[in-house]
């Protein structure tokens, strides 16, 4: 895959990034669901304002599992269709595979989430990481990467694959249906996923 191969520099940023997104994630688990993300939950949650509530329904519903799913798959399919059989099957592979690897966290961490009373969209699934905010970084960016590789479009793609997981997650929070540390968690994990995941899966495609 061309426009995804890295320079010997590019792969030592990489690995850096890499490192650092996994202690990330280990803070947030480690520090999670105490004081502090009490205190930034009541600051970015959305009850009693229709409008935000109604907004953060809008982003949360752009990172239901339904949807991701759907849209990975019908990226693979417009791939396949276009000759680009290769690059369907990573597009299935990354994306099925880390939001498997984002439920078994749940179940495997069982972190609670918070109150019940102030959820306002609702929930089945243990806290962290948070599904919605890993499994669109996982998704959005892998798609942005894949579909617009090689092109002019690329940095744009990215760019807008952040800024949508971004607000997938914050979403959550303003939804009152996780921790702050759980979204920089699913963050965190998502974006570590798929700097692992595409090369790998590239390097098994030749």
């Amino acid at each position: 895959m061309p426009g995804l191969r890295r320079s010997g520099a590019a792969r030592w940023r990489e690995t850096a990034a890499i490192v650092a997104l996994a202690l990330l994630w280990f803070a947030m688990l480690t520090e999670g669901a105490g004081p502090v993300d009490d205190w930034l939950l009541a600051m970015l949650y959305a009850g009693g304002h229709p409008v935000l509530v109604a907004t953060a329904r809008i982003f949360t519903f752009l990172g239901e599992p339904a949807v991701l799913i759907g849209l990975g798959l019908l990226a693979a399919y417009a791939l396949w269709t276009n000759g680009r059989a290769r690059y369907a099957l990573i597009v299935i592979l990354v994306t099925l595979i880390g939001r498997g690897l984002v439920e078994a966290q749940k179940y495997a961490i069982m972190r609670f989430r918070p109150e019940d009373e102030v959820h306002l969209v609702p929930v089945s699934t243990p806290s962290f990481p948070s599904g919605h905010a890993a499994s669109a970084m996982i998704v959005y960016l892998t798609l942005a990467l894949v579909l617009a590789s090689g092109s002019r479009w690329k940095g744009p793609a990215v760019a807008g694959a952040f800024l949508l997981a971004f607000c997938i997650g914050l979403s959550r929070l303003m939804l009152g249906v996780h921790w702050p540390t759980d979204v920089i968690g699913g963050w965190a994990f998502g974006l570590l996923w798929v700097l692992l995941a595409l090369p790998l899966a590239e390097r098994l495609g030749e």
